[in-house]
């Protein structure tokens, strides 16, 4: 195999289509948390604005009308949006998890129980009332007001149209005046100021338009993040997530820990099955063949020689399982060149066509450097057995703390840890550094599986280089 210098195209490729698929999916979100701001906030104000429409239109000849029906339109939308204010936080609660796996736990203080005494009056907890259904709204409505997640959910059901119009405004204002811009035709030759001969007015009303479009997708999944960042602080005002998410991670952690220790061991059992079965089984076979020439040196030379050059014979092959099991451990490329030339070495070794772009400030720590060589060598592996594909592209990349590894084929796709592909191995393997592993693999391909390690480097130089194996 030739290798050969290659652009970087395939990765700003990549990066591109990554941005647009987060944009997307952002646009997606986006709309989820408009749709489910909508409630809370059209059905209490529809609720008052009926009631009050409906009651003027009764009273409409009494001079107090307007007082009796604002009055009355205050407490109707209020009911209404009582009703509204659990589903409210509920549906963004799991807007919440099933985004970004955060978990905001709803904890209420006890209701109190009514107590009736010897009068007939009720006691509320709080207060007297002589009717059972006051006391029990009286009561509703004092433990709401002095519960801290039932305020925190009453003012998030004030905060939250608010904000998806603030947000959701800002983005679909790019993206409506965008598409307005891109297909209204031509506009005025000198609206922009002066413009090639060659490029119309109508190509420039497009290109502005396509680019406002654009930053309306990628405006996305900031404005997404900015909405949950406000519902945490809103919804988790206590820290009750916040000591969740700890016994999330140390449970996390110790999953992790468990698993090394558990993959140590299995290593370790491999390693001295191998040399038991392997080197140990053929060096005692030299030694017992060193006997038998001893004895034969005086009565057999010719025997003699055929025995040392078999036994010379068996002690290379064993220097080659020795070698091959230190490979296995800690390629030797590893240590000495670093997880670039490694990675390449790697590629010229694949049963596919394998490019890979590099770009690493020095040498990376060593036990991220095997985490990333093994997992990268398991998903060329994965690659060659399952995906059917014709070509792999391999990006390491570091930046802003973090190794960002991108392993992309042509194949099949459908990549899916449960099918027992070896990447849950890699789950496991990266979840010991804090790692993350993504998978975008839809049937048909292609398959892009991003590998994220956070990790601190030494020095600041910078070597950036790509080859074609």
């Amino acid at each position: 195999m030739t290798t050969e210098i290659r652009t970087s195209g395939t990765s700003v490729r990549a990066q591109m289509r990554e941005a647009l698929r987060t944009g997307g999916q952002g646009l997606g979100r986006l709309a989820q948390a408009v749709l489910g701001a909508l409630p809370g906030f059209v059905l209490p104000v529809g609720a008052a604005i009926f009631s009050g429409v409906v009651t003027s239109r009764f009273l409409e000849y009494y001079y107090a009308a307007p007082l009796v029906a604002l009055a009355l339109a205050a407490v109707v939308g209020a009911a209404v949006a009582a009703l509204c204010v659990r589903r409210t936080a509920d549906r963004t609660r799991r807007f919440l998890q099933r985004w970004y796996g955060i978990r905001l736990p709803a904890v209420y203080d006890p209701l109190p129980k009514l107590e009736s005494d010897e009068r007939g009056h009720w006691w509320t907890g709080y207060s007297y009332h002589r009717s059972g259904t006051v006391a029990r709204y009286a009561q509703l409505v004092h433990w709401g007001l002095r519960d801290r997640t039932t305020r925190a959910e009453l003012l998030w059901l004030v905060v939250n149209p608010v904000l998806v119009l603030a947000l959701g405004g800002a983005v679909g204002l790019l993206l409506v005046l965008g598409t307005a811009f891109a297909l209204s035709g031509p506009v005025p030759a000198n609206a922009f100021g002066p413009v090639s001969p060659r490029l119309t007015s109508m190509a420039l009303s497009l290109l502005v338009g396509i680019g406002m479009v654009l930053a309306g997708i990628l405006l996305a999944p900031y404005a997404v993040r900015g909405y949950a960042e406000v519902a945490r602080r809103v919804l988790d005002q206590d820290g009750r997530a916040t000591h969740a998410q700890l016994t999330k991670r140390v449970a996390e952690l110790t999953e992790t820990r468990a698993d090394a220790v558990g993959s140590q061991a299995a290593e370790l059992r491999r390693i001295e099955r191998d040399l038991h079965d392997g080197a140990q089984a053929r060096l005692v076979a030299i030694g017992m063949t060193l006997g038998t020439i001893e004895h034969l040196m005086e009565t057999d030379q010719d025997a003699a020689r055929e025995l040392l050059s078999e036994a010379r014979q068996s002690s290379a092959r064993a220097l080659q399982e020795l070698r091959d099991l230190v490979r296995g451990i800690h390629p030797p490329v590893l240590a000495e060149r670093g997880l670039g030339d490694a990675v390449r070495a790697l590629a010229l070794d694949s049963a596919l066509p394998t490019e890979v772009f590099v770009s690493l400030p020095d040498r990376l720590p060593a036990p991220v450097e095997a985490a990333a060589y093994f997992s990268i060598s398991e998903l060329l592996a994965n690659a060659a057995k399952h995906s059917a594909a014709e070509r792999v592209w391999v990006d390491i990349l570091y930046r802003a703390g973090s190794l960002r590894i991108t392993v992309t084929d042509d194949g099949v796709g459908v990549a899916d840890p449960s099918r027992g592909t070896g990447l849950r191995g890699i789950e496991r393997r990266l979840g010991t550094f804090d790692g993350v592993l993504a998978i975008d693999s839809t049937s048909g391909g292609p398959t892009t599986i991003t590998l994220e390690l956070p990790c601190e480097l030494s020095s600041p130089r910078t070597s950036t280089s790509s080859a074609k194996a």
